[in-house]
């Protein structure tokens, strides 16, 4: 099994923050990936069909904002490709309502800037992971350039919800001068969570990472480094996105951590 991290090319950093890639090819036995809320949809290439909710993921596919937990089982050897976009990209690269896809995803394979330049064929013909990265990276910048979004509003709200020292919806529809029902309008729209959940997101994702980069020495102070008000609420607010307490999380990830 073998991880890697990349920062996305320059051309694509407006609407991509990070890039996954997993490699699993010796397969032994049923390989389960989880998918937890981290504020991000998702554009994943895999070699491999899978499953989630029992239904076949195919090789290309893009994720919305995840808020319950999930997971993408695999039944044979796989290499998988996660493009973590910001949550805008959706809206603005594919033009869809963003909140149509939460909690659910859609085959890339048969929408036409795909289907036009045979992309997945493409993908799965490659046999360096080098150019399977230039091949959508080429995609999303050409969806890029046909985008006519205006970004930076959403952009602004979500930069400011992510930091959990100042964030507040009160403030922010006061320097926006917008109404809160103008606001929900445009997370509806735009990042498909309503600004409340996503910044409750936020919040559990970045006790997430820090929970697995064990930058801690015990549970209390990730909960109150991340703005919890005790260890209970933490464990309560951990449970609803993952199922898992935090402990349950640790030991079930000890042999395989995804850092997602």
């Amino acid at each position: 099994m073998n991880l890697k991290s990349f920062l996305p090319p320059i051309s694509i950093a407006e609407y991509v923050s990070s890039i996954l890639v997993i490699e699993s090819f010796d397969f032994r036995e049923e390989f389960i990936l989880p998918l937890f809320a981290n504020g991000s949809p998702t554009i994943a290439f895999q070699t491999s069909n899978a499953t989630r909710q029992a239904k076949t993921i195919g090789n290309l596919t893009l994720y919305g904002q995840t808020v319950l937990p999930d997971e993408l089982v695999f039944n044979s050897s796989f290499l998988f490709i996660a493009y973590f976009l910001y949550p805008h990209s959706i809206s603005s690269l594919f033009k869809i309502k963003a909140a149509d896809l939460t909690n659910d995803f859609l085959s890339l394979t048969d929408i036409k800037q795909a289907k036009d330049i045979n992309l997945t064929e493409q993908l799965l013909n490659k046999q360096t992971l080098d150019g399977r990265l230039q091949l959508i990276n080429q995609f999303i910048e050409e969806l890029a350039k046909q985008s006519t979004a205006d970004n930076s509003k959403t952009i602004f709200i979500t930069n400011e919800l992510k930091n959990l020292e100042t964030a507040s919806l009160t403030e922010i529809r006061r320097k926006l001068n917008t109404s809160e029902r103008a606001l929900e309008r445009l997370f509806d729209n735009n990042v498909g969570v309503s600004p409340i959940m996503f910044k409750r997101v936020c919040q559990f994702h970045k006790a997430f990472q820090q929970l697995n980069t064990y930058h801690f020495t015990k549970l209390t102070d990730v909960a109150y480094e991340n703005g919890f008000a005790d260890q209970s609420h933490f464990i309560r607010v951990f449970k609803e996105f993952t199922g898992l307490t935090p402990s349950e999380y640790l030991i079930k990830s000890a042999p395989y951590n995804p850092k997602f």
